[in-house]
């Protein structure tokens, strides 16, 4: 199944991977916060929330969600309430006096794993962007499962490799925002960052 149709989508995910939005946001927050292994925890629940948008784009239950306007408002209402959560929760860490302790390691709030794996799956724009774009690259001939299946994880092997380059990129500069007013600007802007992707999410119209 390594065809042309492949290879146009390797090409199409690569700049669909190093795009910035909530996935990146999430991982720069944990890594500063934890180091790279919790950013990368966090990369891991990322890309395994792909396998299950393409699990459902194959099977046409993404169809049902981008065309019942209820279970559309609940999913993305979901998601934008969790980015906005997560979002306060490094607000809240800006202005606690652990942010002052240099070289402290903080706590996520959370574990990463799960927390990158409900930013995607609940993410009703993953699921649409999947079932637009994965058939696209399905022969008639081809199994659509399989195919999905193997195009994600092309895809969440592209991810975890971005992500975890800027995990480690973030931890090894940490000690810069291990305390003081870095820290506390760091976590302002990514729970900034975080708040606003969760308000545009919920305004998001189908």
């Amino acid at each position: 199944m390594l065809d042309s149709q492949v290879l146009a989508f390797v090409a199409l995910a690569a700049v669909l991977t190093i795009t910035p939005g909530a996935d990146t946001v999430l991982v720069v927050r944990n890594s500063a916060a934890a180091g790279a292994v919790v950013g990368i925890r966090t990369a891991m629940g990322i890309c395994s929330g792909l396998f299950a948008h393409a699990t459902l784009s194959a099977l046409g239950l993404s169809l049902v969600l981008v065309h019942s306007a209820t279970l559309f408002i609940v999913l993305k209402l979901a998601g934008a309430a969790y980015l906005v959560w997560l979002g306060v929760q490094s607000l809240r860490r800006a202005f606690s006096p652990e942010c002052f302790l240099s070289g402290r390691r903080e706590s996520p709030g959370g574990r990463p794993f799960v927390q990158g794996l409900l930013t995607n799956v609940l993410n009703p724009k993953v699921a649409a962007f999947y079932l637009a774009l994965l058939p696209q690259f399905i022969g008639p001939g081809d199994p659509a499962l399989l195919k999905s299946l193997l195009l994600a994880g092309i895809h969440s092997a592209m991810g975890l490799c971005w992500l975890a380059v800027v995990s480690l990129a973030v931890s090894r500069t940490r000690q810069a925002f291990s305390g003081g007013r870095l820290a506390r600007s760091l976590h302002v802007l990514t729970g900034g960052l975080l708040i606003g992707l969760g308000a545009r999410l919920a305004l998001t119209e189908r």
